[in-house]
């Protein structure tokens, strides 16, 4: 019994520092600016309570943005069309940066204090890798269906009658797949993120004055390009 209380007193503790610190995130000028002992006093618990969980102010930054993208990561992997697995590739890469666009309109506080914590190249993160996977497996997916439709085309052109000794040929394409994505996939990905970086959504939306509707057409027209290159170049 007593230990059940414990691990709740733990869940609602690690609950109220959650809230406290995405709260003080978005209220301060910079993220930066905010301190463990400010979390600590608003959550009302102590600051070693917050250092003994989160290791330090790092910690606790990527565990709160970690909370609040969950949801979008759950709709990711397991929901359905156009973010979940399911959806056609050219379907599904638009709708996944669009929703990681509005996820840092959103929380714009808390992608920036990630970004500006100071651990490190952003491109070593953990939710960076797990987006940028996301991306090139379904640009590898993209890239496998055009050179099969492409391989489909080539085969019926080529193709003899039947019994004509052609039939047994394998098929043409370059052999990509969703399950081998290529260097370009990988390279394609990082331009892709790129575009929905937090400091720069940041100066397009605080300093150029660019509204949420306006940024969500402007990537959507610059995703539409470059998927337009690279379905010319499978």
């Amino acid at each position: 019994m007593a230990e059940r209380k414990a691990r709740a007193d733990a869940l609602r503790n690690r609950e109220a520092v959650l809230t406290a610190a995405d709260a003080l995130f978005a209220r301060s000028a910079s993220p930066r600016s905010v301190s463990m002992d400010e979390i600590a006093a608003a959550a009302g618990v102590g600051k070693g309570t917050l250092f003994r969980r989160f290791g330090d102010r790092t910690g606790l930054i990527r565990a709160v943005f970690d909370a609040r993208i969950e949801p979008l990561r759950q709709a990711v992997t397991d929901g359905p069309a156009p973010l979940g697995p399911s959806a056609a590739p050219r379907e599904r890469v638009p709708a996944l940066l669009d929703a990681l666009l509005c996820f840092k309109l959103d929380h714009r506080h808390l992608a920036l204090a990630l970004e500006e914590a100071g651990s490190g190249s952003p491109y070593q993160g953990a939710s960076y890798a797990w987006w940028h996977a996301i991306l090139r497996d379904t640009l590898g997916r993209l890239a496998g269906t055009a050179a099969a439709a492409t391989s489909g085309v080539t085969a019926d052109a080529t193709a003899g009658p039947p019994g004509g000794g052609r039939s047994g040929d394998a098929p043409s394409g370059d052999g990509r797949s969703g399950d081998a994505p290529s260097g370009a996939d990988d390279f394609t990905a990082h331009v892709l993120l790129a575009a929905t970086r937090a400091d720069l959504v940041e100066h397009l939306a605080d300093q150029e004055g660019a509204t949420p509707d306006r940024l969500r057409a402007q990537l959507a027209a610059f995703v539409a390009r470059v998927l337009g290159e690279e379905g010319r170049a499978a």
